[in-house]
């Protein structure tokens, strides 16, 4: 497949990071990464079954996330016994992190709005432990398979599927909700290289659109003081700082949330295409692929006050 980065792309980029380090980690392969599923098992006894032909390394900002690698170079960590049986979830380490974020507790009533194909719902199952309610809702049939058939595997039985349009969401109060949001995915290139070949700015704002409503839905249906987590794998502003600026100018009472965790983090864009955004987006979490040599991602933390601030 020939890479190649198109020159309206190149010219984004390089006003918003250093561009030749983008390109550098877009273009290193990925390093595989699980998350042990602990309603099945424990790290500890999962790192001992897997060593030690299997080589893993934890992940600093998920207890149960590891990086992995095969001594002999094998490549298909899916493939394994203990992944048949739902030991472990393959997973992106930066995707890791949203679910982290939210930190659903055991007996909350959480919203999984764009879910499938379901690694982040099956980790906030688990961090619930069977305890309290997850509906994990998708906008397409073949999409709710893929998200069925991890639910089924991780052994979750706190979690109710629906099949519907997120906006269609209304009257429904909910403790935490995660809005995973469909995106263009340009954190991931490293991951896909197709993502270079789709990428127009035309893509973007159409999915920004989307964003928006999906969000604007989501805080509607989160309960006072409640919390909910925005994230994409875009590295784009207006799929990210640009959706919280809006759903800041558009809901009084929405408030962004600090996030600490030990990672490597860039700072938010402040402004884009000349539009200034927000300077509450600045809580928000911006990781381009090369800060952690992971995916990119953007995360923010949202709750919902009592009182409108005018």
């Amino acid at each position: 497949m020939k890479i190649e980065f198109k020159p309206a792309f190149i010219e984004r980029y390089e006003a918003l990071t250093q561009f030749k380090e983008f390109k550098k980690e877009s273009l290193t392969p990925l390093h595989k990464s699980i998350r042990v599923n602990t309603l099945k098992i424990q790290p500890k006894d999962l790192i001992k079954r897997m060593q030690p032909t299997w080589i893993t390394k934890p992940i600093p900002w998920c207890k149960q996330g590891f990086f992995i690698s095969h001594k002999d170079g094998r490549k298909d960590i899916g493939n394994t016994l203990e992944s048949v049986l739902g030991y472990f979830h393959v997973q992106e380490a930066s995707s890791m992190i949203p679910p982290l974020v939210l930190n659903p507790k055991p007996g909350d009533i959480v919203l999984d709005l764009c879910a499938s194909p379901g690694s982040k719902t099956t980790q906030m199952a688990a961090m619930m432990n069977h305890k309290g309610l997850i509906i994990a809702n998708d906008c397409k049939p073949d999409r709710i398979k893929a998200l069925a058939i991890n639910l089924q595997k991780s052994g979750a039985q706190n979690v109710i599927t629906t099949l519907r349009d997120g906006n269609r969401f209304s009257g429904y109060k909910f403790d935490k909700i995660l809005v995973d949001a469909p995106c263009s995915g340009t954190g991931t290139i490293k991951k896909s290289l197709k993502t270079l070949s789709i990428w127009n700015p035309g893509m973007v704002r159409r999915l920004a659109h989307i964003q928006k409503r999906l969000i604007t839905t989501a805080f509607g249906n989160l309960k006072v003081g409640g919390t909910l987590v925005y994230s994409t794998c875009s590295v784009e502003p207006e799929e990210n700082e640009g959706i919280i600026d809006y759903l800041l100018s558009t809901q009084p009472n929405a408030q962004t949330m600090s996030i600490n965790l030990p990672l490597n983090q860039s700072p938010t864009i402040k402004e884009f295409n000349g539009t200034a955004y927000n300077s509450a987006v600045k809580e928000s979490l911006r990781i381009w692929p090369q800060d952690n040599h992971t995916c990119g991602f953007f995360i923010t933390k949202i709750t919902k006050s009592s009182s409108i601030h005018v």
